[in-house]
């Protein structure tokens, strides 16, 4: 297809199958595809100096986004950016420490919202990566835009930093409820915000990550997990009804039935814990899903990879599916396990 003529959704494979459609090949992307597996990823990080100066740089952020489809010829795009921009705009300071990860301060776990003075200017680099992205991308990938769901956001910026437990955020939920939900209102209400940017800037759906989702008790996990979700969507599709919104709610386990079926989200993220066929189910009806291959069994590649596939494959044949990782892609890949994947999918489809 020439890059200059208008794509459809018949095209645009992905964001068809977010719309409701089964093709016999189902499309893929791997959640951070565009990442340290990469040769060409490393190289330009360690010439940019690290990862926010990588962000913030609106060329080399859309060179990263480019980089995977250039090589796999995956079917979705996913933007390079990080969920701890939100935080930041809110006006937390945001820095990577080596080998440690995110640090913000002032952490909220000590200090109330009014100590953070919000810059939502942070959020422009971000919107001109997009539009250098869009501007170079081949017409048949759908591009996705992200952010982090509330709760997990909210976990950073009260410790200041991830943790294993996420006891912080977890005993402010319990023992300061308003203020924690104050925290969870001004998280809802940039998240729109930020997304919403994304989408005027050109993504054509949007991806909710919940990452430390499975640590909530149910009904924890319905009030600062579905509740806030559920406004964030219903507040996306008042300004910008056509586009998708995948949630991805890791470690929700059988809660993931109510999370599909209560926060209006078009479709969603199957980690590599949940029984696929347990997943078709539960799930609404005709509701698209991506997933759920686990990370690892693509490390070890060769059957264990082929065997995993067929199961996937399986489980949601009559169902519309984004084939993916159950969550994202590691480090220590091999490229060629990446490779054999795609062929691998797209070879049973063809045959299906």
């Amino acid at each position: 297809m020439s890059l200059n003529a208008p794509a459809t959704i018949a095209d645009k494979k992905l964001l068809g199958v977010l719309k409701g459609e089964r093709p016999a090949v189902p499309p893929m992307w791997l959640m951070r595809q565009a990442g340290r597996y990469l040769p060409e990823y490393r190289a330009l990080r360690a010439q940019k100096g690290g990862f926010l100066e990588l962000v913030y740089d609106s060329a080399a952020a859309a060179e990263v986004t480019l980089q995977p489809l250039r090589r796999f010829g995956f079917d979705g795009a996913i933007l390079f950016s990080d969920i701890l921009i939100v935080p930041y705009a809110m006006g937390q300071d945001l820095w990577f420490e080596a080998g440690e990860g995110p640090r913000l301060a002032p952490i909220l776990a000590d200090n109330d919202l009014s100590a953070l003075t919000p810059d939502f200017s942070r959020f422009e680099a971000v919107y001109e990566t997009v539009r250098q992205v869009k501007a170079a991308l081949d017409p048949d990938v759908t591009f996705l835009g992200f952010a982090g769901s509330p709760w997990t956001i909210a976990t950073y910026m009260v410790a200041g930093q991830g943790s294993k437990d996420h006891g912080a955020a977890r005993r402010m939920a319990y023992g300061e409820a308003d203020r924690f939900a104050a925290l969870i209102d001004a998280i809802v209400a940039a998240t729109v915000d930020y997304l919403c940017g994304q989408i005027e800037a050109g993504v054509e759906a949007v991806q909710l990550f919940d990452s430390w989702a499975g640590s909530l008790s149910p009904i924890q996990f319905e009030r600062w997990v579905i509740e806030p979700n559920r406004r964030i969507v219903a507040a996306l599709k008042a300004r910008h009804p056509d586009i998708p919104v995948i949630g991805f709610p890791k470690g929700a386990g059988a809660k993931l039935a109510d999370y599909a079926a209560c926060t209006g989200v078009d479709a969603v993220g199957v980690d590599e814990t949940i029984d696929p066929h347990w997943a078709h189910a539960a799930l609404p009806a005709g509701m698209p899903v991506q997933g759920n291959l686990d990370p690892l069994a693509l490390i070890a590649g060769g059957r264990a990879v082929e065997e995993a596939v067929d199961a996937i494959r399986a489980a949601f044949a009559d169902r519309p599916h984004i084939f993916n990782l159950g969550h994202g892609i590691l480090p220590d890949t091999p490229i060629a396990h990446v490779e054999a994947l795609l062929s691998y999918v797209r070879k049973q489809g063809d045959r299906s």
